[in-house]
Formats: structure tokens, sequence, C-alpha cells
């Protein structure tokens, strides 16, 4: 089983890019809406919510842990790393990969909550590869809750996705990482506004086709892997407005389990 948690619904960009690469895998997801957002908290409570969400999934069955929020990877894999004995997947490092591949003049941009900018982890990682890149990044705090809320057609949200991205079109990047998984769910709106020219770095691709990759070439982890084709969906509090979300966002009907921590 691989075990993905997010701090609500963006984890499940990374669940539905997981479906189309390998179908056949039990997937066990864990959302939790009730201390959403987690791009406003602080880095030690970031860390506190990701070792719980963790515990939660291996308690699940989980063989493989997929951190499916930007604010917690950059928070807190380390941490993860030194206290879960499994291979734990980030989407951090597979995006700026990515980028950096398909960037032809290093003009790169980067949206994505306040923690996750703050942390300056994209600009740290892409230099570690491109140390001549430039890098632009821009945090955008209120994207994450007009996603939670289901205004994904709304004027209003089409007015701050263009307000927020304004200062990277004047930088003329070429190339823009979505830094949250709840942005490729805001994907139609963020291309039409940045402009087609430039390159979305869509972090729930990059992060499966890396899962993809590992279970091809760890086959002792793969055959403990099970393939029955069924996933679990879990949340700390269950919403009507999430569920549809979900159920859009995946195309198919599923069933809510909510949980206590």
């Amino acid at each position: 089983m691989i075990g993905v948690f997010d701090s609500g619904i963006g984890g499940l960009t990374v669940v539905r890019a997981l479906m189309q690469e390998i179908p056949s895998y039990t997937i066990a997801y864990f959302g939790d809406t009730a201390r959403t957002p987690y791009g406003s908290k602080s880095r030690q409570t970031v860390i506190q919510y990701a070792l719980e969400d963790s515990e939660f999934l291996m308690k699940q069955g989980a063989k493989i842990i997929v951190i499916a929020c930007n604010t917690a990877s950059s928070a807190a894999t380390e941490i993860l790393m030194e206290n879960f004995p499994l291979p734990i997947f980030e989407v951090i490092s597979p995006a700026v990969e990515l980028a950096v591949q398909s960037s032809k003049r290093l003009r790169i941009g980067v949206i994505g909550t306040r923690a996750t900018i703050a942390s300056g982890i994209y600009e740290k990682k892409i230099r570690e590869i491109a140390p001549r890149a430039k890098v632009y990044s821009v945090p955008c705090p209120l994207l994450v809750p007009l996603v939670e809320e289901g205004w994904l057609n709304k004027a209003e949200t089409r007015m701050i996705v263009k307000k927020y991205l304004h200062p990277l079109k004047e930088k003329q990047i070429d190339t823009l990482i979505l830094g949250c998984t709840h942005y490729p769910i805001l994907k139609d709106i963020i291309q039409h506004k940045i402009g087609k020219r430039v390159t979305l770095i869509d972090s729930s691709l990059a992060v499966a086709n890396k899962i993809k990759n590992f279970l091809r070439t760890h086959p002792a982890i793969n055959t403990t892997m099970v393939k029955d084709s069924v996933s679990e969906f879990f949340v700390s509090d269950v919403t009507p407005q999430f569920e549809k979300t979900a159920q859009a966002l995946l195309k198919k009907h599923i069933r809510l389990e909510s949980i206590r921590l």
C-alpha cells in the first residue's frame, strides 16, 4: 500500500497521478481537513502534524509514504526519514528536477504557500542543480482556501490568480513550478493568466513518475505492495465540499472515512 497525506484536498492530485501511472496499486489517502491549511502554521507544528499523519498511514499498512504537501515536504522530510524505516517521497525534489530540465532560459518561477516560499527550499534545490538559474518566488496564501471551498471557476479566483502571477510575468519566466499540490486543480486558470509560452510544472505528476521508477528498480519492496486497485480515503473532518471536489477530481465515487488522530 502507498500512503499519501496532505493538509486537505490538494494531495488528491498526487493520488490521481498515481492512479494514472500505477493503476493497480492500493493507496491510502489521509487529508487533514480539520487542521488545514498547513501553510500558515509554524514549522514545528507542521512537523508534528506530519509525524502523526505518517504514523496513521503506517498503521493502515503503508509500505511507502508520500508527503503530498509542499509545506510538509519543506519542513518535515528529514524528520520523517529519521523516524520511519520505509521509503519517504516528497513533492519538491521531483518538481525541481523537471523544472530545470524543462526551462530553456533557466528563468523559473515558483508559487506556493507562505511557509513553503519562506523556507527558500525551491531556490536552494534549483541552484544545487543549476547554479546560474534565476528563481522568482511568490507566496499565494489565498489559493488553498479557494480550492478547499470549491471556488474553482469564480471570477474572484481568476482575479486573485492574476494578481499573484503579475510579478512573475514581469520577470519573463519561462517555467512555473506549482509549489503546492492544491494548485494543479487551478491549472487551467494559472496557465491562462501566466501565458501559454510558460511551462507549468505539476509536482503531482513528477512525484508519481518518481515512485513508478522506484518500484520498477526496487523489486524487493515492490513485491510487498498490495495491488488490488482498492483505495481508501480518510479525513480528519468530513465536509460536503471536500467530497464533491474529490469526486470531481478523481472522476469516481469515493467513500470518506472520518478519523481522529
